[in-house]
């Protein structure tokens, strides 16, 4: 056979039980929840800022820039709500590379599938007991969601997941806000079928068990940009972008129309500084026309300590080893900027 079953792991009721998150910081997730899900159906105005590094592939430098947002958070607390990016797991175009933490806790070494389950739990334990925090993560393995259910705010779903009638239906069992991202060809149709997926109940296998979901209305669209078919960008955040998603959801029946925008990826070709001005114009966007505005309840921008990305072996504390970052100085500047314009 072409498998290898190395081990059984653990299921996500006994990692849980044995990495338990406090009665405190249940409490401080369920809070914030809250609050993200009030500014997804419009019962609160403030806006939305997903920031963090491309993956969370360093515990010490992430926990050191999740306790940097603490004061910016607080400072504009009346104007945004801070959900910080901890990404564990990577999608790869080719399959090759670092994959994130779940795979590889320590990227200079080989993967450990259960070490890294555990690492992941007690990163988002640590982000929510020390900092207040609670993360986003994607969802790149359906399966492993609930090793993660009680502690993560918001899920994204990628470009390449969001066609998967898998991940759909997953999200459909969701109780907090989960974005589904345009695909990689932009087609903003599938985008929405994936909402409409997302917001209906279904019944169907998953771990081995068979379950029924109640669907999410808290799930939305994420334009992170496209690529055509000679590989060139498309990106999708312009303010016509805006008013035809706004259209188009407005021809649908979908609860809490809503989107976020990503302005790293194929919005910015990879260009990470172009994330400052690409904010910019969607902000200006949003005071321009009151739909947009309505729709657009904030912005993805990957950040990390220094600017860019490196090799692994670089092994410069703060930096990304994935896709490049906004260091952290561009970030705080950027994330008062945002307040102050909403």
């Amino acid at each position: 056979m072409g498998f290898t079953f190395n081990r059984k792991l653990p299921i996500p009721k006994e990692i849980k039980t044995s990495y338990p998150l406090s009665a405190k910081g249940a409490a401080l997730k369920a809070k914030r929840d809250q609050e993200i899900k009030d500014v997804i159906t419009g019962a609160d105005n403030r806006f939305l800022i997903i920031v963090g590094p491309c993956s969370a592939d360093n515990e010490t430098a992430v926990m050191d820039y999740l306790h940097r947002l603490v004061p910016v958070q607080e400072k504009i607390r009346e104007k945004c709500i801070i959900i910080p990016r901890i990404y564990t797991n990577k999608p790869r175009t080719t399959g090759e590379g670092y994959k994130g933490m779940v795979h590889q806790p320590n990227p200079e070494t080989e993967p450990d599938l259960l070490e890294g389950l555990v690492a992941i739990r007690k990163l988002h334990i640590r982000s929510i007991e020390e900092t207040g925090l609670t993360a986003a993560d994607e969802m790149l393995y359906p399966e492993n969601w609930w090793y993660l259910a009680d502690l993560i705010s918001y899920v994204a779903v990628g470009a390449r997941s969001v066609e998967d009638q898998h991940h759909r239906m997953t999200v459909s069992g969701f109780d907090v806000p989960a974005g589904m991202k345009n695909p990689t060809s932009g087609h903003m149709s599938v985008m929405l079928n994936s909402v409409v997926a997302a917001q209906h109940a279904h019944s169907f296998i998953y771990r081995g068990w068979d379950v029924k979901t109640e669907g999410n209305p808290l799930a939305h669209t994420i334009l992170r940009g496209a690529v055509n078919k000679r590989g060139a960008v498309l990106p999708n955040y312009h303010y016509e972008d805006l008013k035809l998603l706004s259209e188009l959801y407005s021809q649908t029946t979908l609860k809490n129309p809503a989107c976020i925008v990503d302005v790293n990826h194929s919005n910015s070709n990879k260009q990470y500084l172009e994330q400052i001005r690409i904010s910019r114009e969607i902000l200006n966007s949003r005071r321009y026309s009151e739909d947009v505005k309505k729709l657009v309840k904030g912005l993805m921008i990957e950040s990390y300590i220094e600017d860019g990305c490196q090799k692994i072996q670089d092994k410069v504390y703060g930096k990304s080893i994935t896709d490049p970052c906004l260091g952290w100085e561009k970030t705080e500047r950027l994330l008062y900027e945002i307040a102050e314009s909403c």
